[in-house]
């Protein structure tokens, strides 16, 4: 730390300026590194995250069919149940020893013909909801296929890019690091402050024909003298970026 601290104090305005930009040319490659993946990371995320919400929902469709198909089987049971019971009352008719007792069981047996009836109309809605849900299952089943090969596409993709690239990016990641130790603290915090808001991405820009190299807009030229004299950091008065002359940029 206590180095750190001594290489700033040696370091004159115009070390500061070549390393800033030396900084600014690193970071401009990775930039160039990452737009080649573009939205690819993004494209990928969005894609697993609807894969997994469909089979989230593939799963609960599943869950509810079974219900549906063991509610069926339930009242098919309920209904052969009943069907024993109308046998039997049937059978016990054949032996009372009164109308009283004949008008009992001929209730009961009505009760139980209508509990069937009561089966078969929840069997054919269940059924029916059953043969809805498979349906809504099957197109997400389809989709699911869709999105999956398609994220496969999209992982592939990414991984061949990645692959080509990231010995590259981390080379440069180092050499970026390398290149924020020999800045002081206060002027690296601005400088990536300035290429956070900047859309190119770009802090430190040389003056191109008269004119500054990241809004365009002109610079007067007592302002290009003293950055030619490289006796202080100037900043744009437009956009704000850090601005060198192009001997700097010629001698990289």
């Amino acid at each position: 730390m206590k180095q750190n601290k001594s290489t700033e104090t040696e370091l004159t305005i115009e070390e500061k300026l070549r390393a800033l930009y030396s900084l600014q040319l690193i970071d401009s490659e990775i930039d160039k590194i990452r737009t080649l993946r573009g939205e690819l990371p993004l494209e990928v995320q969005d894609l697993e995250d609807e894969v997994a919400g469909l089979e989230t929902r593939i799963n609960n469709l599943k869950a509810e069919v079974a219900e549906l198909e063991k509610a069926v089987v339930t009242k098919n049971n309920e209904i052969t149940t009943s069907q024993g019971l109308i046998k039997k009352y049937e059978e016990q008719q054949n032996n009372v020893r009164n109308n009283r007792e004949y008008d009992s069981l001929s209730k009961e047996i009505e009760f139980q013909t209508l509990e069937i009836e009561l089966c078969n109309k929840k069997i054919r809605e269940f059924t029916a909801q059953t043969a809805e849900k498979k349906a809504v299952m099957d197109e997400a089943l389809a989709t699911l296929e869709e999105r999956t090969h398609d994220l496969d596409s999209k992982k592939s993709e990414l991984d061949d890019i990645t692959r080509d690239t990231q010995k590259e990016e981390e080379q440069l990641d180092k050499k970026s690091q390398d290149f924020q130790t020999r800045i002081e603290e206060r002027l690296l915090t601005a400088y990536k402050r300035i290429r956070s808001n900047a859309r190119n991405g770009l802090a430190v820009v040389s003056v191109q024909r008269d004119a500054c190299g990241g809004c365009f807009n002109q610079i007067p030229p007592q302002r290009q003298l003293d950055i030619k004299s490289r006796k202080k950091i100037i900043v744009c008065e437009y956009c704000g970026r850090i601005l060198v002359d192009d001997e700097i940029v010629k001698e990289k």
